[in-house]
């Protein structure tokens, strides 16, 4: 099976509206191949956080890498942050999920377990991936875009959730991703995943500390609410200790098991190709 080692340009010949004087590299996506390569197993894509204007390593390749310790495949989404704003970040993860799909079978991916995993604003698009996609378009130049960009399953990670509830919003990410200091109430709203569940949004993986002061606690619990008045499967892991930006949380007890956790939720979702 020939899979490819390197990053992977999301668009072949150049991301749309790519910027060069913004001095970020093109959009890639960097593959983490699960030691068992033998079957077909699940995929997911990890959205390292850093408020939409970087992107934290230590929320990166040891995520993927632990994500390889279940059996699963996984890639690392260097999408785009601010000077760009909406919607090219969730045009990126939009472009993973179809790129991923669209090579499922030649890379042993099962199609239909695809799912994408965030930290902080990297939640948030994680999210607002999870809950704003589409079929694909049968007319589409490029098969690719021929491929829907829903994620089989969405894992948001202390989590940039609510930019209506003003005593908890992470005004910094929402600025950074609008380009702007003044957010209409509108803009707010379809910028907020926990406005944005429906019937239809595939099932989560939420887990949040309780000490966090910098996205607190309740924006996981807005989008656990709304999973809930979906009736959309969740499970959800609120721990007593860490401060934000925790990654693996290795030093911190109970916070440390979220990925056992995690490796349990997606061999329960079939990520695991065991069935």
């Amino acid at each position: 099976m020939d899979r490819p080692v390197n990053p992977i340009p999301l668009w072949e010949y150049g991301a749309p509206d790519y910027v060069i004087e913004y001095g970020q590299a093109q959009p890639t996506l960097t593959p983490f191949w699960a030691d068992d390569t033998d079957k077909p197993r699940g995929a997911v894509i990890v959205c390292p956080g850093g408020g939409y204007v970087m992107k934290a390593a230590h929320e990166g390749t040891p995520i993927a890498q632990s994500i390889n310790d279940s059996g699963i495949h996984s890639f690392v989404l260097n999408y785009r942050v601010a000077p760009y704003s909406h919607p090219i970040p969730l045009e990126d993860a939009q472009r993973a999920i179809r790129l991923v799909r669209a090579n499922a079978a030649a890379w042993g991916i099962l199609q239909d377990k695809i799912g994408i995993l965030g930290f902080s604003a990297g939640g948030h698009l994680t999210a607002h991936a999870g809950t704003s996609y589409d079929a694909g378009f049968p007319d589409a130049d490029d098969p690719i875009d021929r491929v829907s960009c829903r994620p089989d399953a969405i894992l948001p990670c202390y989590a940039v959730m609510s930019g209506i509830a003003v005593s908890i919003a992470h005004r910094g990410s929402f600025q950074s991703l609008t380009g702007t200091t003044t957010i209409d109430g509108m803009t707010a709203r379809l910028l907020s995943p926990d406005q944005l569940v429906t019937d239809d949004t595939p099932p989560a993986f939420i887990w949040h500390t309780a000490e966090d002061q910098v996205v607190p606690v309740e924006n996981a619990l807005l989008f656990a609410a709304a999973m809930s008045a979906h009736k959309r499967p969740f499970a959800m892991h609120i721990f007593p200790h860490g401060r934000h930006g925790v990654g693996l949380g290795a030093d911190i007890p109970l916070t440390r098991d979220w990925p056992r956790l995690m490796s349990d939720w997606l061999k329960e979702q079939g990520f695991d190709g065991q069935f």
